[in-house]
């Protein structure tokens, strides 16, 4: 527990990688979480797991109306959150764009473009109302240059660097969009991408360590910033 003001944060894609670990070093300072993942078994392990005053659900954020319903039923048991860290996304089987299946791309860019998009539609007239929040929207070294065989990835990255820099043009005063690279992290995703040689990267533990305070420290002053952590 550290002296800072207990915070509360909505967090996508909590169930595992940077989520999971983001989680763990949250609540270990003493702050509260509300997260969702679609997985409802690794949910209700977290449900266990987690602090009392911490909130999961299982949610398909490719569903607006899901997403909606989560976020508004949130509020009214939970609270508003003080940060929203939309990090749920997935990537497709490393292949050539015009390889990639139709019904492939358009699952990713529902999660990862569409499902970050409902998060911030329906939980933005809340942060408006409490007149302060910090909204991070994680991107990727791959939503700033490119590399072959990812393109649908680096397609829906760089949709959320433009999305969250232009949001950050329309937020009221008190309120921040940030778009946030977290780096090079040995997650699942990146084993897919990479194999064995992803092992050189940081844990998504060992990230968290650093992730964590620099998630509560952004503000205001940090309103359409590209950083990275």
């Amino acid at each position: 527990m550290t002296n800072q003001t207990p915070r509360k944060i909505l967090l996508t894609g909590v169930s595992r990688g940077l989520g999971r670990a983001l989680s763990e070093a949250f609540t270990a300072q003493g702050h509260a979480v509300a997260g969702c993942a679609r997985n409802a078994s690794d949910i209700k392990s977290m449900q266990s797991a987690f602090p009392a005053n911490c909130d999961f659900t299982a949610v398909d954020l490719s569903s607006d109306t899901e997403t909606g319903e989560w976020i508004n039923q949130l509020v009214t048991r939970w609270g508003t959150p003080d940060l929203v860290i939309n990090n749920a996304a997935i990537i497709n089987e490393n292949m050539p764009l015009w390889e990639v299946p139709y019904s492939d791309f358009t699952h990713l860019i529902n999660i990862n473009i569409n499902g970050v998009f409902s998060v911030i539609r329906h939980v933005m007239p809340h942060l408006i109302e409490q007149q302060h929040g910090v909204i991070a929207n994680l991107s990727s070294g791959w939503g700033r240059s490119v590399s072959a065989d990812v393109a649908s990835y680096c397609t829906s990255k760089w949709a959320i660097e433009g999305m969250t820099k232009a949001l950050a043009e329309d937020v009221p005063p008190g309120l921040a969009a940030v778009p946030v690279n977290p780096g090079v992290i040995n997650t699942d995703m990146l084993q897919s991408c990479f194999g064995d040689s992803a092992d050189d990267a940081q844990t998504a533990e060992q990230w968290a360590e650093a992730a964590a305070p620099f998630f509560l420290g952004l503000s205001e002053s940090d309103n359409g910033k590209s950083l990275s952590v």
